[in-house]
């Protein structure tokens, strides 16, 4: 996969990160074909980046409760 530059991209915090500041994923929108995803504790620390389609077979299977506790 290629380089994303990702300077000035919009994060927003998951629906799904935990309130009291303890499991809290950000991920930004800013890209059509990839979705950057990070520890919104780490913000300067490392970023993953996924195909867009596969990220959105994980989010379909976390709101479908296909992963598990």
């Amino acid at each position: 996969m290629r380089s994303v530059d990702l300077s000035a991209a919009t994060w927003r915090k998951s629906s799904y990160s935990n309130q009291d500041g303890g499991a809290c994923v950000e991920v930004s929108d800013d890209f059509a074909a990839v979705v950057p995803v990070r520890d919104s504790k780490d913000p300067h620390g490392p970023v993953l980046v996924f195909q867009a389609d596969g990220w959105s077979s994980f989010v379909d299977a976390v709101k479908n409760g296909e992963l598990g506790a």
